[in-house]
């Protein structure tokens, strides 16, 4: 059975370039025979966190907070997305990552970050790791830091630099190793 996997975008700006970040690394997922699913927090517009998912009567949740809770109880792991924002973590990915806690238990995350500067967003991917964490969805070791985003992909996430594919190829490999390591011991029960 393929791994499933969400691919969490973190920005709802509207000259956004990390969206051919995330569009590319959905493709490459895919190519690898994963059920691979871009999560695009413009799509869901979920408002600024009042009430988590948890706190709603069962069913009663607005539909698009019950619709990402179901993908994300589905999910075998988790690639997030993330520019930097002020060195920080993008306001719209914190909020989308604050609705949800159970749902993301025992699944493993990767970082892509990126920023239009040399560095490629690894300031707010350390910050990530510290929330990912708490979130119950450790980050895998490796990172995917994206320098100068505007100039490596395309709008459909097409790398301008082919050698983009074999960048990825640990990262990808990394991923699937903890992801059917937690899948196997899902099935074996929780300890709690």
């Amino acid at each position: 059975m393929a791994l499933r996997v969400l691919v969490l975008y973190g920005s709802v700006r509207t000259a956004r370039q990390g969206i051919r970040v995330a569009r590319f690394i959905t493709a490459k997922l895919a190519e690898r025979g994963y059920d691979a699913t871009l999560v695009d927090p413009v799509d869901y517009a979920l408002p600024m966190l009042d009430r988590m998912y948890k706190e709603y009567p069962k069913g009663e949740a607005p539909p698009p907070m019950e619709e990402l809770a179901e993908m994300i109880r589905g999910a075998d792991a988790f690639v997030i997305v993330s520019g930097e924002y002020n060195h920080s973590i993008p306001p719209a990915l914190s909020n989308l990552l604050d609705h949800f806690l159970e749902e993301w238990f025992f699944r493993p995350s990767g970082i892509v970050c990126y920023s239009a500067g040399m560095f490629g967003g690894v300031r707010a991917a350390m910050q990530l790791r510290a929330m990912l964490s708490e979130l119950g969805m450790p980050s895998i070791p490796s990172l995917q830091p994206v320098p100068r985003v505007g100039q490596a992909f395309a709008e459909d996430g097409t790398p301008t630099d082919e050698a983009w594919h074999g960048r990825v190829k640990k990262f990808i490999d990394e991923l699937e190793w903890y992801a059917e390591a937690l899948q196997a011991q899902r099935a074996k029960g929780l300890p709690y």
